[in-house]
């Protein structure tokens, strides 16, 4: 009987019991600490003017041109991705391979939708065949190096656009020549270094052939274009 007395005791029974002395404070503020607000979060775009976003977004595509034209081992360039790079590079590059003499339907030229959907299915292909070997990065980090460091070969569009200003000779074939070779070279080696770290040693040569392919399809449509006469 003991035993059920006890079990049927209040919880709290004894509390009423227990005496606080006065001199004892028992009021007092109950504070939370607030930590300062941080920069990243003060920054926000909503309220900054249009001019300034795309000054910003331009200085960002500045700084990633210079990262491809002077490769080194640097995340920034896939930590910051952005594809307003590659699509303006491609873009003119596309608008730049136009108005030659075999740009027509006779003699299947690449027409600037055609320029277009290689370059961007070309990095797609390439993309995923990374991502199945194994590869680290993203989608669209991949996406944006891989068009980004296209810059070289369109900086070589622009110089054999300006050496066939002079006619096409054999100088200027050999001219030109030496120009898409080593924009193809760059282009292979500024890809690598950024993509090369992502996947494993062993797949490396897998994730490199693609890519030479690649840059190497750009180099000889820029090599064999030819102005319309």
């Amino acid at each position: 009987m003991a035993e059920v007395d006890e079990s049927n005791k209040p919880l709290f029974a004894g509390l009423s019991d227990v005496s606080i002395s006065a001199d004892i404070p028992v009021e007092g503020e109950i504070t939370v600490p607030v930590s300062s607000p941080s920069q990243d979060d003060e920054f926000s775009t909503l309220d900054e003017p249009v001019k300034d976003t795309i000054l910003r977004d331009l200085k960002a595509v500045g700084k990633k041109f210079v990262h491809v034209m002077y490769p080194k081992k640097s995340s920034a360039l896939l930590r910051d991705w952005d594809l307003w790079g590659p699509l303006l590079l491609c873009v003119t590059l596309a608008l730049m391979l136009q108005g030659g003499s075999a740009d027509s339907k006779d003699d299947g030229g690449p027409q600037f939708a055609e320029v277009f959907v290689i370059i961007w299915f070309g990095s797609v292909v390439i993309t995923l065949n990374s991502k199945l070997l194994g590869g680290t990065i993203s989608f669209f980090q991949s996406l944006c190096v891989l068009g980004y460091c296209i810059l070289p070969l369109t900086v070589a569009m622009i110089v054999c656009r300006l050496v066939l200003l002079g006619g096409a000779s054999a100088v200027s074939f050999a001219v030109r020549l030496i120009v898409v070779v080593a924009s193809f070279g760059w282009s292979t080696f500024a890809s690598t270094a950024f993509l090369a770290d992502s996947q494993p040693p062993s797949r490396k040569a897998l994730v490199v052939y693609p890519i030479f392919l690649f840059y190497f399809v750009i180099g000889w449509m820029i090599l064999t274009f030819a102005p319309s006469q």
